[in-house]
């Protein structure tokens, strides 16, 4: 019998075979059918329904729906008379460009969205299906969290969901969109994704919400000021990236995931065919980037373009820490993952937020098999009080964590500045990094040649006729007796010193050499990283 005919009007015989399937098509259209006001509502803001979001986002008639015609059991709660079907989430499974995904929409317009007990217990169950099958999960957020109605019930929930995200970290890939509120726990649960993605002027994001804080403090906030997408794209550093509407968001997701392989035991895949070796014009055009003054400033980001495939870099955190730069790309069609300092902003220097910014990059591509590469032009760690006091020291730690842990294969290659603490920090030798290059305008050493000649020729200096031209001396000798990358050299800290026009050449040769690589933490388990 053809399930697409017309449905019988009237009530269903149930003593018949067609009547039977009438039912199931009636209780079909009622499940996928929001209310029309609701969603009248939701597309005059610009925003979709839960299911044309799915729809949007996984490849054309892949979707296929489970527990849609579930609905909450919870007697004396108030909402006996509201019992909808599929409970305010759709969940499923899918593919994003042939590969297998697993997906939970949020459906705002029914209960606000907001979890329940068997809102919740459909998020576990799509949860699980994704661990069990090593297949990426993707949540599409729009919560006012938990529902109060419930109680204790809806929190129970949350905590199931909550130790689900800490299972399969690391294991697959995860990622949330929040389309409009992740508030009250669905903060926490969005937040322990790998990627967030938040859409610009409809997304929000926190724990106690304006009007609690207000009646706390006085301060008079709105949504988007206290946990806006803007405000975690920019300053709290919660969110990865910004999207400009929800079509944008749903397009990262498939990007972000083109990355990354399917789970931590598979490779990413592989687009393109061994790239040649030969030098071309842009690529001497990186012999000409470093200024000759020590204190000029140039956009890394050059480096990074002439090295990835067709210069396609995906910024992750573009926002947030501006004074280093990490993403993704590929060499030969092959995902990497990128660290960089960035000369425009703060000198490169390493504060609070870069520190965890980098690290967290290097885990993730730690987690999901990617090699990093690092580029470093760095002066050292931001010299501030407010840095210090902050716990500059336990962050920078963080970021030599996440390098000396990563058993991936790690490239580093010095461009100019490499100075203290900050040189061991970004990917150097003696945290494991397989190969480090050095361009010849290279600098390594334990700080700047201006800071050290005051220090070590304090006395000379000031006895001096001229001092300025006795220091303007020194700072020559120091950098190229103790500062040059040719000392670092004869020691094994940098494997070769190379012409900026042959970076690419270089990575891509070590990276097929690296390819075999095998490398194994002593068993433990796990590492206690400085939080």
């Amino acid at each position: 019998m053809d399930l697409d005919q017309p449905v019988d009007q009237g009530a269903p015989d149930l003593r018949t075979t067609r009547g039977r399937l009438d039912d199931l098509l009636r209780r079909i259209d009622a499940a996928i059918q929001s209310g029309s006001a609701a969603v009248a509502e939701l597309h005059a803001r610009g925003r979709l329904t839960a299911r044309e979001r799915i729809d949007l986002l996984l490849d054309q008639g892949s979707f296929i729906e489970l527990d849609a015609l579930a609905r909450h059991r919870s007697a004396g709660s108030g909402l006996e008379g509201r019992r909808p079907y599929g409970d305010g989430v759709v969940t499923g499974f899918g593919t994003i460009d042939g590969r297998s995904v697993c997906v939970f929409s949020q459906d705002v317009t029914v209960l606000g969205g907001n979890l329940g007990e068997l809102h919740g217990d459909k998020i576990v169950k799509i949860m699980d299906h994704s661990l069990r099958t090593g297949c990426p999960l993707i949540g599409l957020i729009d919560s006012t969290g938990s529902r109060v109605e419930e109680g204790v019930v809806s929190l129970a929930r949350y905590g199931e969901i909550f130790r689900r995200h800490a299972l399969a970290s690391g294991v697959v890939p995860q990622v949330a969109v929040i389309m409009g509120a992740a508030a009250g726990e669905q903060a926490f649960a969005s937040a322990l994704a790998d990627f967030v993605i938040m859409v610009d002027q409809a997304a929000t994001m926190f724990v106690t919400g304006p009007e609690v804080i207000e009646a706390v403090t006085g301060d008079d906030l709105t949504a988007a000021d206290l946990g806006g997408a803007r405000t975690h794209s920019t300053r709290t550093g919660s969110a990865h990236f910004l999207a400009d509407d929800e079509e944008d968001a749903l397009g990262l997701v498939r990007t972000v995931l083109s990355y990354l392989p399917q789970n931590n035991l598979e490779d990413p895949p592989v687009f393109d065919p061994a790239a040649s070796l030969e030098v071309t014009q842009a690529d001497r055009e990186l012999d000409r980037l470093i200024p000759d003054a020590p204190n000029l400033p140039y956009d890394l980001r050059e480096v990074i373009d002439r090295v990835l495939d067709d210069g396609e870099f995906l910024d992750v955190h573009k926002l947030f820490a501006p004074n280093v730069v990490v993403g993704f790309g590929r060499i030969e069609g092959r995902s990497v993952g990128v660290v960089a300092n960035q000369p425009l902003h703060l000198d490169g220097c390493l504060d609070l937020d870069a520190c965890e910014k980098a690290a967290r990059l290097v885990r993730t591509c730690d987690a999901f098999n990617l090699p990093v590469i690092t580029f470093v032009d760095v002066p050292g760690f931001l010299p501030e009080t407010d840095q210090e006091r902050n716990g500059l020291s336990r962050r920078g730690a963080k970021l030599i964590y996440a390098y000396a842990e990563a058993t991936v294969p790690l490239i580093t290659v010095i461009t100019r500045k490499a100075y203290g603490g900050a040189y061991l920090a970004m990917g150097s030798k003696h945290l494991g990094a397989d190969l480090n290059l050095a361009w010849p305008t290279a600098r390594i050493a334990v700080t700047g040649a201006q800071a050290a000649v005051n220090q070590l020729y304090r006395e000379e200096l000031d006895a001096a006729d001229d001092p300025d031209e006795l220091r303007a001396g020194l700072v020559i000798d120091y950098d190229e007796e103790l500062a040059t990358p040719y000392l670092a050299a004869e020691r094994g800290y940098v494997d070769a010193v190379i012409s900026p026009h042959r970076t690419r050449a270089e990575i891509t040769r070590s990276l097929r050499l690296l390819r075999t690589k095998r490398e194994a933490l002593p068993p433990k388990k796990h590492g206690n990283i400085p939080l």
